[in-house]
């Protein structure tokens, strides 16, 4: 059963059946109840009141919670305890010393990618790596995606980015900046302006086949998605109040290290806002 119906489990006929499904859903149901109680645990109920709320004593919530993720670890939306991480890939131009053209993908993506596997595997969560080739198709109907790439390197996900009536890139003779249509903000890269700095956008998109969503994260330049996941791990606990795992978008500017193009600081500068089609 994908989804715990009762109905549907007392409805099976054969006894078996019926208690081979309910078995298969007990694991289901305790890390709905055990989430549940990590967040009223946030909340500041005492492991007390939480025990008198379900029937149990507050030693028994204790264990329950010791060593438990907490509720955040939904954000990431790892239903079977892995993401895929898909990377945006380019080609680059040939040169005289390296010989032909041939596929890259940007120090800083990788960098983000580093550091979101390293924040997830503290939540248990594995991660598998992939690249998004040139033109840009990648398959977004899949459970569990983070997407790591500019909408200039595909044209897919930027239709899908399209979804968002609130935040958005764009692009003009000066080059590509983020525009914030509810507040009214355009935001241009402080990089273009010589600063060690980045704007970058963050937000969890329906997927095509309407079946789900996937989180996408894009920088004006690569080294603003390494800010997001900078912004993102430090802050798991108050983007999963703000957003759950509903749709939303936000931008956060992040600084770096001129040299190791390491994200020193990151903050959020617009959103998160929910109304994602």
């Amino acid at each position: 059963m994908s989804e715990l119906d009762l109905s549907a489990l007392r409805g099976i006929a054969d006894p078996l059946e019926r208690a081979r499904e309910a078995h298969r859903a007990i694991p289901v149901v305790e890390e709905i109840r055990d989430e549940a109680l990590a967040e009223a645990r946030t909340g500041g109920l005492s492991l007390a009141a939480l025990g008198d709320a379900i029937g149990l004593t507050g030693e028994r919530v204790r264990q329950i919670l010791k060593g438990k993720p907490g509720p955040e670890r939904a954000f990431w939306g790892a239903d079977d305890d892995r993401l895929i991480i898909a990377v945006g890939r380019k080609t680059e131009a040939p040169k005289k010393a390296s010989g032909p053209a041939g596929p890259v993908v940007a120090v800083e993506d990788v960098a983000a990618y580093e550091a979101l596997r390293e924040s997830v595997a503290a939540y248990g969560i594995t991660t598998c790596y992939e690249t998004i080739a040139p033109p840009g198709f990648v398959d977004l109907n899949r459970a569990g995606m983070v997407v790591i790439c500019g909408p200039r390197l595909s044209p897919m996900v930027a239709q899908v980015l399209a979804s968002d009536r609130n935040l958005g890139f764009g692009h003009d003779a000066a080059g590509w900046f983020l525009r914030d249509q509810r507040g009214g903000n355009w935001y241009r890269s402080p990089i273009d302006q010589g600063e060690d700095a980045d704007v970058a956008y963050v937000g969890r998109l329906p997927r095509p086949d309407g079946r789900g969503t996937f989180l996408y994260i894009a920088g004006i330049h690569a080294v603003g998605a390494a800010g997001v996941v900078h912004y993102v791990a430090g802050n798991l606990a108050e983007m999963w109040q703000q957003v759950r795992t509903r749709r939303f978008s936000a931008l956060v500017r992040c600084e770096f290290e001129p040299d190791t193009r390491a994200v020193t600081g990151s903050d959020l500068v617009a959103g998160p806002y929910e109304g994602v089609q």
